[in-house]
């Protein structure tokens, strides 16, 4: 590991089955980089920089990403469990999600406007006071995902399921919804909603 303070760059690299977990990176800089079926869990990625780069399969369980910064993440098919994303760096901070399971992370208080989650599961995800305008949720399961005093305006949640949040805490102007879901708005006056007509 480097010990010193000089931040060592990567550039344009393919990283293929690389074992990270548990382990702590320093001063790193990743542009434009590739990630394809490495283990970070448990592994401390905190003030490295991911800008550009491509997730393929990877484990991110229970990794560590304070100060971290992720700009245009891409992020297919990997495991994303228990991540506090909420102590990444604010500034480097913007994502595409797809068939990734991202149950139990936080993005409390983050802003992640124009976000793509698709094919995702976002099970018990917390996006308490989340700026999530313009973003899409497409064929994604919400099932416990929390939103309070979250900012869902022109948000698309007509493909998405299993959400419930309440209207009058958050902000929902324009978002999107299929008359199919609509019961997730309506949970906290616990009606008997007939779809049989």
């Amino acid at each position: 590991m480097n010990e010193s303070n000089e931040t060592i760059t990567h550039q344009g690299k393919t990283f293929t089955q690389i074992d990270y977990s548990e382990k702590k990176l320093q001063n790193r800089e990743f542009i434009n980089c590739e990630f394809i079926n490495c283990n970070f869990s448990k592994s401390d990625l905190s003030y490295n920089d991911f800008m550009d780069c491509q997730f393929k399969q990877c484990n991110f369980s229970l990794t560590t990403v304070v100060g971290t910064g992720f700009k245009d993440a891409t992020f297919i098919g990997c495991k994303i469990l228990g991540i506090d994303f909420s102590k990444c760096n604010k500034f480097l901070f913007s994502f595409l999600f797809e068939q990734s399971h991202l149950d139990y992370s936080t993005f409390f208080g983050t802003k992640l406007k124009k976000t793509k989650f698709i094919d995702c599961s976002l099970k018990q995800t917390d996006f308490e006071e989340t700026d999530l305008t313009s973003s899409i949720f497409h064929n994604c399961d919400l099932s416990g995902a929390s939103f309070v005093r979250s900012i869902l305006e022109k948000a698309d949640f007509r493909t998405a399921r299993n959400f419930s949040f309440d209207p009058a805490v958050n902000k929902v102007k324009q978002a999107k919804f299929s008359a199919l879901n609509l019961a997730g708005l309506l949970y906290q006056f616990n009606l008997d909603i007939d779809y049989d007509g």
